[in-house]
């Protein structure tokens, strides 16, 4: 494939996208790759590093290896993930704990939108499609209902967080980051980035790598085989989490981080959402979100005091976050063209 520099332009820009995506719980990197037109050779380029890649650079040297490794490509996209993503993961955290409500609508709406743009790819719906598409959303929908674990130290625990939260992160409607977070890994990435810490950043770095050239294959392999489920299927995944970035939230239970323990939010306070108590005390450290529900923005405003639950800012951010995947989707159509 023939491309201009502005071309590399955009592919960067859409890596930034990715990044950004990719560092909050919740949206996938994956998504964006697919509504901007990145995402099947994205794929085919990762599963093609392998042992005879590194032969051609032997025997006919690097201007060789790097056509076959789609190199330009890979730098552009890279480029724009790993500026975005480190820049992005501290600004994400400082609106997920001051303005919850805000940042999840406007990821509400990107991620609706990617249902529509995903699921029109599918080119025959069936019964095997439809059955794909609702067990896909189960899985999903399951994922975000798990508790998050509690904050493993250890670096080389990074290793294995890094090998699974890569393979979501390059799957549609998956968030690595929030894979991170149910592994207990989150934080701990979080503060090797922010301290610059080079073992940890380099076993998590490790493990990610191994993680996507493995992963890669297999979804190499099923979109050559099985196109239609596997389009199905991820359609499923990005409708059942948006579970997970439903803006109004009720904790069920959280976590006393200095004992370990287990509560229910009103043994602390008698709000209802972890995440208005702790924009109020200005203490993120203290507590951990468990468990928690979606609920209405009414019940979300009974729930905390009736705080306002900024329902009409919020919709108008969803419709935003939509608008700008029809962006993205056009640009990616053009680009591939």
């Amino acid at each position: 494939m023939q491309r201009r520099f502005k071309d590399y332009i955009v592919i960067s820009l859409k890596g930034i996208a990715m990044g950004a995506a990719d560092a909050v719980p919740g949206v996938s990197g994956g998504t964006i790759a697919f509504i901007s037109g990145i995402y099947e050779e994205l794929i085919a380029t990762i599963s093609n590093v392998n042992l005879a890649l590194f032969i051609k650079l032997k025997n006919e040297g690097f201007n060789e290896f790097w056509k076959a490794a789609n190199g330009k490509f890979v730098l552009a996209l890279i480029s724009g993930i790993l500026i975005s993503y480190v820049a992005f993961m501290q600004l994400a955290k400082y609106l997920i704990e001051y303005h919850s409500v805000l940042i999840w609508s406007f990821f509400f709406g990107l991620i609706l939108a990617s249902v529509y743009f995903v699921g029109k790819q599918v080119t025959k719906w069936n019964f095997a499609s439809s059955t794909a598409l609702i067990l896909g959303a189960a899985i999903a929908f399951y994922i975000t209902t798990l508790p998050s674990s509690a904050t493993n130290e250890n670096p080389y625990f990074l290793f294995l967080a890094g090998a699974i939260a890569i393979c979501a992160m390059i799957l549609p409607g998956i968030s690595g980051s929030f894979i991170l977070l149910i592994l207990g890994a989150y934080k701990t990435l979080s503060d090797a980035i922010h301290d610059i810490d080079i073992k940890k950043i380099a076993l998590f770095a490790l493990g990610a790598i191994i993680g996507l050239l493995s992963f890669s294959r297999v979804l190499k392999w099923l979109f050559k085989h099985y196109r239609n489920l596997t389009l199905a299927v991820l359609t499923g995944f990005i409708l059942g989490s948006l579970n997970e970035v439903w803006p109004w939230k009720a904790s069920l239970s959280i976590m006393e981080k200095s004992s370990g323990s287990i509560i229910p939010i009103s043994d602390i306070s008698n709000l209802g959402t972890l995440s208005v108590y702790q924009a109020e005390n200005h203490d993120f450290e203290s507590y951990k979100q468990l468990t928690e529900e979606s609920i209405l923005p009414l019940q979300y405003s009974e729930i905390n005091n009736y705080i306002e639950p900024q329902t009409f800012p919020a919709i108008g951010l969803m419709v935003v976050g939509f608008l700008i995947i029809f962006l993205i989707e056009k640009i990616g159509s053009k680009s591939t063209k």
